[in-house]
């Protein structure tokens, strides 16, 4: 009986698995939308991690953090602001000043142009004023549908879907669409949520990417979303493991502000030359 049962055991083993369900679009959509409550829970805080105080220093501060990290745009801004509080004042700037200045960030000569750029079309075009419409950002230099979206959903509360490599990396991860081209992501993940989500699902999605769910070795074992994530098991599943691996507040490290909102929970990050 035995052996029977064995070998039976031993075909059943053998015997090729049926292939999961696929998900209908229906179900994705349920799930998606179940993710963003989730995460709605899990980081009721979330926010723009660039420090600004009004539309041109948030358009600036994104242009800057292009190819690295919003702490080292958040460390340099304030010496930039300080020596140009203007569009007016950035145009008129020595552009080897400005480069200095803004070193820390990479790609500062690329950067500067950008700057003094856009400072001059703002300067000549709009009145010294950041425009409130998507057709008029992306005519800027150095501004794209990225770059405008954060604005526009940040300093005018114009909906908007950012899609940089944190967002287009876990919608990917999460099966919301396998589409690379960050224009065919938006125009996709916008179809799944309504308007009004926009702005604050672009900041769950990226404080989760960057303190949960990295790229290279994700911390699936304390992630709040696994049971709906279809890539779990890609990364690190033992929790005390995966707990190690969290990053700014969810690790108890600064955040990449240097003057966070009133509600975020970490500390603030150090200037720069502080740590």
């Amino acid at each position: 009986m035995r052996k029977a049962s064995a070998t039976a055991a031993a075909a059943r083993a053998a015997a090729p698995r049926k292939a999961p369900k696929a998900e209908s679009h229906l179900a994705m959509v349920r799930r998606a939308r179940r993710i963003n409550r989730e995460l709605a829970e899990v980081y009721p805080y979330a926010h723009p991690e660039l420090d600004f105080r009004n539309p041109f220093e948030l358009l600036v501060a994104t242009v800057l953090s292009a190819q690295t990290t919003d702490l080292r745009v958040n460390q340099t801004t304030p010496a930039l602001f300080a020596a140009y509080p203007t569009p007016e004042d950035m145009a008129a700037a020595v552009p080897e000043e400005m480069e200095e200045i803004i070193r820390p960030t990479g790609f500062f000569r690329a950067k500067t142009k950008s700057l003094l750029g856009l400072s001059a079309a703002l300067r000549d075009e709009f009145g010294g004023e950041v425009p409130g419409r998507l057709e008029d950002l992306v005519k800027l230099p150095g501004v794209g549908r990225k770059t405008a979206n954060v604005v526009l959903g940040n300093a005018f509360g114009v909906p908007g879907i950012t899609v940089d490599t944190h967002f287009g990396r876990l919608v990917r991860r999460w099966k919301w669409t396998d589409e690379e081209d960050p224009v065919k992501v938006e125009a996709v993940v916008a179809g799944i949520f309504p308007k009004s989500e926009w702005t604050m699902l672009s900041h769950r999605v990226v404080f989760h990417g960057r303190r949960i769910c990295h790229a290279r070795k994700p911390a699936c074992g304390a992630c709040p979303i696994a049971p709906l994530c279809p890539s779990y098991g890609e990364g690190e599943t033992d929790p005390d493991k995966a707990r190690k691996l969290l990053k700014y507040e969810m690790g108890g490290r600064p955040g990449q502000r240097l003057s966070p909102p009133a509600d975020y929970p970490g500390k603030p990050a150090p200037a720069l030359g502080e740590g």
